[in-house]
C-alpha cells in the first residue's frame, strides 16, 4: 500500500508536500521492486533547476539502469547523499530513509497533476492487467 499522504506520477516517482512548503521526492515501492536490487544511483547537483518530467537523474540495478524523472518542476534544494552512498536503503525504505531530494518548487500547483494514493493504486491495478 503507497502512503496516502503524497502525490504519485505515472513515472512511478512520489512527491511529499513538507512543512516548509519544499517537496520530498522518491520513487514509489512498484518501481524498486521492477528494478529490483538497486547498486547506483545518481542524483542533481544542489541549486540545480528542474522542469517537469525532466530527467532528475538514473539508478542503475543488478537488471538494469533507468532514468528517473521530476513530478514537478523546481530547485533541488536537499539530495539525499545517505542514498548515494548506500542505494540499498532505497531498497529498504523508498518511502522513508530512502528519499532522493528536495525540491524547492517553482508551481506548487503542479502537485494537484499527479495521482493521490487511490489513483495511483488503480493505475497500477490497470499496469497489471
Amino acid at each position: 500500500m503507497n502512503p496516502t499522504d503524497r502525490y504519485y506520477s505515472s513515472e512511478h516517482e512520489w512527491a511529499l508536500l513538507n512543512h516548509d512548503e519544499t517537496v520530498s521526492i522518491g520513487i514509489t515501492e512498484y518501481a524498486k521492486d521492477e528494478l529490483g536490487d538497486l547498486v547506483f544511483l545518481e542524483l542533481p547537483a544542489l541549486g540545480t533547476s528542474l522542469q517537469k518530467m525532466q530527467k532528475l537523474g538514473e539508478v542503475e540495478s543488478v537488471k538494469s539502469v533507468s532514468d528517473l524523472f521530476s513530478p514537478i518542476s523546481g530547485e533541488v534544494v536537499e539530495i539525499n547523499q545517505n542514498a548515494i552512498d548506500n542505494p540499498e536503503i532505497i531498497n529498504e525504505d523508498p518511502y522513508g530513509e530512502g528519499w532522493l531530494l528536495i525540491l524547492k518548487p517553482s508551481n506548487s500547483k503542479e502537485l494537484e497533476d499527479l495521482m493521490p494514493a487511490s489513483e495511483y493504486e488503480s493505475f497500477l491495478e490497470h499496469l497489471e492487467h
